[in-house]
């Protein structure tokens, strides 16, 4: 399947109400926050986690995941996907059905270790191991047709005889609230799960906040991973939907606003517009202070340079633009 062909920038607002969006292990569970402009935030990795878990949902493989019922670090998952690959025949004649001199390779060591799966994943896991080009080949198969979460988002791998990098195609910030938010004057103590444990603690949450992503979609490191077209249409999906989709206790009152892709022609590089969310203005309505918002309505949301940069691109050095909204976000569906 042939990967994207296009750089894209892309804009994803959403809304929290009455919770904590992303909550800071050092500061009690906070939400976190920049307290200096009042402006919450929210990690790259939170709202990665929302997408992967959306994705698994919906029956897609993804490797940042457990293992069975287990949590499992990054090397150990690595070492159980091998595994699972030796032990299965069909799918090493897929992976190097263009490479059989590679199939070979991997048979003689099968025939070394009198076809004992667990020797054989300690003979192609040693540092020496002089055959690593097979190995690059499994992994790089791996990541094009089973992961899904690496395809968007790379991952690094530092199992001996695997050890290689791949840089996501899809890049995301760290999202911040166009408005200055507000901390839940409360006091309610609460279970905190941990693993097979629990601790009390405080339930700290936002009255509102409108938080906003800026990522970024590259062609070339599209090449690397295998992120294919269809994939960016998944990506649509899920980073749209995958917000509200698992609402947990903390999470809940959680929906998406306005989705804003920019696909650039040929030539055109990511970051061609900068940030798009310095293009986007919010306040709060007359009337209204700070402290006093608690819904989408009681802001002005202003996309008027938003749409006038998209107005004057269009056609030049933008492509396509791929627009999702919510009812009462006033943007227009096309461009």
């Amino acid at each position: 399947m042939a990967t994207i062909q296009n750089n894209s920038d892309f804009l994803f607002i959403y809304e929290a109400i009455n919770c904590n969006p992303n909550g800071d292990p050092d500061q009690e569970n906070k939400p976190r926050m920049d307290y200096d402009t009042k402006t919450n935030l929210v990690t790259d990795v939170r709202l990665k986690r929302f997408i992967r878990d959306f994705l698994k949902i919906n029956g897609h493989n993804i490797f940042v995941d457990m293992e069975g019922d287990s949590k499992v670090n990054p090397e150990t998952k690595l070492k159980k996907v091998i595994t699972r690959s030796l032990e299965d025949g069909e799918f090493l004649q897929r992976v190097f059905s263009d490479k059989p001199e590679y199939l070979e390779t991997y048979q003689r060591i099968f025939d070394e270790k009198n076809n004992d799966v667990e020797k054989v994943l300690s003979e192609i896991t040693k540092k020496e191991f002089k055959h690593k080009d097979v190995n690059f080949h499994l992994l790089k198969y791996l990541v094009a047709q089973e992961f899904i979460d690496i395809r968007m988002f790379g991952g690094a791998f530092a199992v001996p005889g695997f050890t290689h990098p791949y840089t996501g195609a899809i890049q995301i910030n760290w999202g911040y609230s166009l408005n200055k938010v507000e901390l839940i004057d409360s006091s309610s103590i609460v279970t905190i799960m941990s693993d097979e444990s629990s601790t009390f603690g405080k339930d700290y949450r936002l009255h509102y906040s409108l938080l906003a992503f800026n990522g970024t979609m590259n062609k070339y490191a599209a090449r690397s991973t295998g992120l294919s077209e269809e994939d960016k249409k998944v990506f649509r999906d899920s980073i749209w939907s995958s917000v509200s989709a698992m609402p947990t206790r903390s999470k809940l009152n959680q929906y998406p606003k306005l989705y804003v892709e920019l696909v650039y022609d040929e030539g055109i590089h990511n970051g061609y517009f900068g940030d798009l969310r310095s293009h986007v203005d919010v306040k709060p309505k007359d009337g209204f202070t700070d402290k006093e918002v608690r819904k989408l309505d009681d802001l002005e949301f202003d996309t008027a340079k938003l749409q006038n940069l998209i107005n004057t691109g269009k056609g030049k050095e933008i492509k396509e633009v791929v627009v999702r909204k919510s009812g009462d976000i006033d943007f227009p569906d096309s461009f």
